[in-house]
């Protein structure tokens, strides 16, 4: 899927390109902030071969990230363990405190609404890229 065709059938504003964050992502991505109110809510979309760095959400207690995959073809990967190819459709519950990076498919652009579980004393770290041979070797 190509990034105009996710723009033209967003459900929600794919937003601005997101250069707050784009320190920590390899590729282009957008965000637009659905609520920053009670949950937070993003819409992320990422252009073909984009991805986040590792990261971790960390809470004392709940916390953690939902992902609601609505458009493209992505990859989520918790640190230790195989990637998990994501289709439209696909719900990913990050449990507090785990590394982990999710992104497009190289040949793929990827959109998905980024759920910030609520939760007692939460930080996001950021940590090192995903590693460009490893990432490149996923189908």
């Amino acid at each position: 899927m190509d990034l105009e065709t996710i723009k033209a059938t967003s459900m929600f504003p794919v937003g601005g390109e997101n250069v707050n964050y784009a320190q920590y992502f390899d590729g282009k991505s957008y965000l637009n902030m659905i609520s920053t109110e009670q949950v937070v809510i993003g819409n992320v979309t990422f252009e073909p071969g984009c991805r986040n760095h590792w990261h971790i959400h960390h809470a004392d207690k709940g916390g953690g990230q939902m992902l609601l995959v609505t458009a493209g073809r992505g990859w989520y990967q918790e640190w230790g363990k195989p990637a998990q190819e994501l289709k439209p459709g696909d719900v990913v519950h990050i449990p507090a405190n785990t590394k982990h990076w999710h992104g497009a498919a190289k040949d793929s652009a990827f959109q998905h609404i980024a759920v910030e579980v609520p939760g007692e004393n939460t930080s996001s770290e950021w940590c090192e890229p995903v590693d460009a041979n490893a990432y490149n070797q996923l189908p």
